[in-house]
């Protein structure tokens, strides 16, 4: 059973990886939502649907579509990212900072620069068999897969190539969690380390309030592990807002 907060906490958003829309969410957000936590899931431009235009949508949208939600709380939030969404998430810490109370990074960190800056297409679709070869799948059964499958809708192309300037330091104070799940946390401070080339790592060395925590499981701990990953995630909120449970 999952127990009830008896404090206030800060606001969660939480915003999905590549190929995915808010419903990949939606088991973290009701748990937390049980626990009394104000929760919203975002889908980003251009991941509406698969029929969705996606030749005009820049990287700015979607920090600009992440920074209206921020402002949309009535509090400073906790504002959790997955995978790719280090880099617009990053950025977005970067435009309001004093309207993001932490940050969470699920299986990802700060990212800075362009993810592909060579990449020419309109659109990344997810291919599956990329997918297998290159990424975490622990935890994750047939039916989750096949749901990701059925689901994906491909990601604009800006979304690789494209970047935003970086300019408030106060970025850097803002308290950071990151949950490592398909890699360890040691594992991404030494790669960090030996390739601060690598845009995906390269806001790791900025932070200077990070909290490293291990959850080995998938690459997409929402559905492999979503209720530890929604513990972690609420109690991030509750010490935001000085909380306890």
């Amino acid at each position: 059973m999952v127990e009830h907060r008896d404090t206030a906490a800060a606001p969660i958003i939480l915003v999905p990886g590549f190929w995915l829309g808010a419903w990949a969410w939606d088991e973290v957000a009701d748990t937390l939502r049980a626990d009394g936590h104000h929760v919203t899931a975002l889908t980003l431009p251009g991941l509406e649907s698969i029929d969705t235009d996606r030749s005009t949508i820049s990287f700015a949208d979607h920090v600009d579509a992440i920074c209206d939600a921020v402002r949309a709380a009535e509090a400073p939030v906790v504002l959790a990212v997955h995978s790719a969404a280090g880099f617009s998430g990053y950025a977005a810490s970067d435009r309001i900072p004093e309207q993001i109370a932490a940050m969470v990074y699920v299986d990802t960190a700060p990212g800075r620069g362009a993810l592909d800056p060579d990449f020419d297409a309109v659109e990344k679709p997810m291919v599956w068999a990329e997918i297998e070869a290159e990424e975490n799948l622990d935890g994750l059964s047939e039916a989750q897969k096949e749901t990701f499958r059925r689901r994906a809708v491909p990601e604009p192309g800006a979304m690789l190539r494209e970047s935003v300037e970086l300019t408030d330091d106060a970025r850097r104070d803002i308290p950071s969690t990151l949950i490592c799940t398909g890699f360890s946390a040691a594992q991404y401070k030494s790669y960090a380390q030996d390739h601060p080339d690598w845009a995906f790592l390269a806001g790791i060395p900025e932070l200077r309030n990070a909290t490293w925590i291990d959850l080995p499981t998938s690459h997409w701990p929402m559905w492999s592990r979503p209720r530890e990953l929604a513990g972690i995630i609420g109690d991030v909120a509750d010490a935001a807002a000085g909380g306890a449970r």
